[in-house]
């Protein structure tokens, strides 16, 4: 059984998994990259495609001039989070910040969804 690193990155790339997920499921498949994919569950796959939405998004918030999040399918609003108000409801206690509504947003919803950040002066950059 030889597990090379262009095996690992062969099956981040064919799941979207991180490194880990990709070593682990390699050394299950004694080396064999299809069969590697293969055991990936679809859960192992949405988990990381949300912890990198959910990184993206924080990197932007930490860039500053983010005014607000909005979470939309099929071009109707699911979730709209003023910034300010989820990161002081974060550090008063009284809710999580931001971060765990749009990852049980994700969660239920699928993929199926656009993630906009909406600055202070209107503009939006879309995340998915």
């Amino acid at each position: 059984m030889q597990i090379t690193l262009e095996s690992v990155e062969k099956v981040m790339e064919l799941t979207g998994v991180g490194y880990e997920a990709a070593k682990e499921a390699l050394v299950k498949a004694d080396g064999d990259v299809d069969e590697a994919v293969k055991l990936i569950s679809p859960e192992e796959k949405n988990d990381d495609k949300i912890k990198e939405t959910i990184e993206k998004l924080k990197e932007k918030v930490k860039e500053g001039n983010v005014d607000k999040i909005l979470i939309s399918k099929d071009g109707e609003t699911v979730l709209k989070i003023p910034v300010n108000v989820g990161i002081i409801g974060g550090i008063i206690g009284v809710a999580a910040a931001p971060w765990a509504f749009i990852a049980a947003t994700l969660a239920t919803i699928g993929f199926g969804c656009r993630i906009e950040i909406v600055k202070k002066d209107g503009t939006t950059d879309e995340i998915i």
